[in-house]
């Protein structure tokens, strides 16, 4: 197919890429594709899909919704799919108030706008934010200044406040002096902390976007013990790594985190319709009940608590309740095509956790605009698997209802992909 005359694709340079493949249906891991072939899906549609495409249970339930409420304003009125999913969701982080919007970035959002309007709130002149080097945290504006500067924000750095920032002391297997680094990232948020800081936010045990790139949860409880030695408060961007994805039903918790806000997404409706939550404590929920007008939370979306998200959402928490040793035992299953794929000359700086898989390739510059990773999604492809590397870093993150055989063609492709590149 051509380029559609009026569709304008995300993050794509149509001056390069190949043209879009057209989907007609999906069903568990697979794409069906117009032209009658089927793609594994070995990225779980931009990390969205979290059981598998067409999930049954899941379109059931928003059908039934569908029929019984579909929208309302969530400004004046309130509904029982909002409730029980805030209860639940309360239940399982330990976080008593549940603030809805629409995606990861407006997620981030509003944790961001929260941390900074209670410190207000109580009077307080706590200015300094602090986030990790790396980061990646969405594309909103907020969002983009808490993340990492790099290409992706590169025409907006004058718009974006300034933020502190510390080394992100990532590993892999066979890593050597990673406690050193620790150290020094440890060091460097304390010479931080000595300026009243509002809040520091972290993506829990993964970077995601800027290479899969994971931390030691022991490091991450340091980082804990010392926001929380100054007062300063924890975000915990799980937008991507909540859900099961890290092999506990959220990073925090593998991490023995107990963050002030926590940003969720992606994986929250399984992958059927947008949504974004942000859970707050109790402590800064009260920090905005007053008798002053200005201490409102000034913060809205059309979509707030949409009906049918909801309900998804609802149905894919009962999936990953019924059965979690889905994402519990999933590290076990990328370990045998993994340790083989480390073999391989090109392959570098392996790395995996809960459902996620990554190595990095020996082949050129360590950069998201590094070609390899197009060459292999095209090779890739080509054995009837859709990845989308991040440059040189090729992972997986199947949905958690890919099949052995699948997993397995995800490994054989991947292999062939590397050997095409040694020709």
């Amino acid at each position: 197919m051509s380029w559609h005359p009026h569709l304008w694709h995300p993050t794509t340079q149509v001056a390069v890429a190949p043209e879009p493949l057209r989907v007609v249906g999906s069903r568990g891991s697979l794409l069906e594709l117009e032209d009658g072939r089927q793609l594994i899906d070995a990225i779980s549609s931009w990390w969205v899909t979290l059981h598998g495409h067409a999930e049954p249970s899941i379109a059931a339930a928003i059908g039934r919704q569908a029929q019984q409420l579909e929208q309302v304003i969530f400004a004046n009125f309130s509904h029982r799919p909002a409730e029980q999913l805030a209860t639940r969701l309360s239940a399982l982080t330990g976080l008593e108030r549940l603030f809805f919007s629409d995606n990861g970035s407006t997620a981030v959002e509003v944790a961001l706008k929260i941390a900074w309007q209670w410190w207000r709130n109580q009077g307080s002149e706590r200015r300094q934010l602090i986030a990790f080097e790396g980061a990646y945290h969405g594309d909103t504006f907020g969002a983009m200044a808490l993340g990492d500067r790099s290409i992706f924000t590169a025409p907006y750095d004058d718009l974006l406040f300034d933020v502190a920032r510390i080394p992100w002391p990532h590993t892999h297997w066979g890593d050597g002096g990673l406690e050193q680094r620790e150290a020094e990232a440890l060091a460097q948020l304390d010479r931080a902390l000595q300026t009243p800081t509002a809040a520091l936010i972290v993506e829990p045990l993964i970077q995601g976007a800027s290479g899969m790139r994971l931390v030691r949860a022991g490091f991450l409880r340091a980082v804990q013990e010392r926001l929380r030695a100054s007062g300063a408060l924890l975000i915990a961007d799980e937008v991507m790594t909540g859900f099961g994805r890290t092999g506990a039903l959220f990073a925090s918790q593998r991490a023995q985190l107990q963050p002030d806000l926590v940003a969720l997404s992606k994986g929250l409706t399984g992958g059927f319709l947008p949504m974004g939550v942000t859970l707050a404590s109790e402590r800064l929920y009260r920090g905005f009940i007053s008798d002053t007008p200005a201490h409102t939370f000034f913060h809205g979306h059309s979509f707030t608590a949409n009906p049918l998200g909801c309900a998804a959402a609802l149905a894919s928490l009962d999936l990953l309740q019924r059965n979690p040793e889905r994402f519990q035992q999933f590290e076990a299953r990328h370990r045998p095509g993994l340790e083989q794929l480390s073999t391989h000359p090109l392959v570098k700086r392996v790395r995996c956790l809960g459902t996620m898989a990554a190595f990095e390739v020996e082949a050129g510059a360590a950069s998201y605009l590094n070609p390899v990773g197009r060459q292999i999604q095209r090779l890739c492809l080509e054995q009837g698997v859709f990845l989308r590397p991040l440059g040189h870093v090729v992972y997986l993150l199947p949905p958690l209802g890919i099949s052995e055989a699948q997993l397995q063609r995800c490994y054989e492709a991947l292999e062939a992909a590397l050997g095409q590149l040694q020709q």
